[in-house]
């Protein structure tokens, strides 16, 4: 049986949850980051700047939930991105590029409906030292 205690991390960094859950859950070594949006914090707004706008705001968000946990981008190794559009892959995917560096981590796209002008969610999973 595991003796590693199950923590929720939170930062007001990043936006609040809207729902039952955590900004991120650390069990051992692992850190799972829930679903960003393009939400600013300080607003409660989407990010202006369509796809790319947002798809910035969101990594802004996971940073700021990855660092409440004593962790950066290059602990992640896996991304999960949802897009409400086909049309908007290349955008997500030149700004992605822009944020993102070798080695990547494993990454997921999947389009979904996401609510009012949201465009892009992520969620992350990092492994810890």
């Amino acid at each position: 049986m595991s003796t590693s205690r199950k923590e929720a991390v939170s930062t007001p960094e990043a936006p609040a949850p809207v729902a039952s859950y955590s900004q991120a859950v650390r069990k051992g070594n692992i850190l799972q980051v829930a679903g960003q949006v393009g939400v600013d914090p300080a607003t409660g707004e989407p990010a202006d700047g369509g796809v790319a706008g947002q798809t910035r705001q969101v990594f802004a968000n996971l940073r700021a939930v990855l660092r409440a946990a004593g962790a950066d981008l290059d602990d992640v190794v896996m991304l999960r991105a949802y897009l409400t559009d086909t049309a908007h892959f290349a955008e997500f995917n030149a700004t992605y590029n822009e944020l993102v560096s070798e080695p990547y981590p494993a990454r997921t796209t999947v389009y979904v409906g996401l609510p009012g002008r949201l465009l892009v969610e992520i969620d992350a999973l990092a492994v810890l030292d």
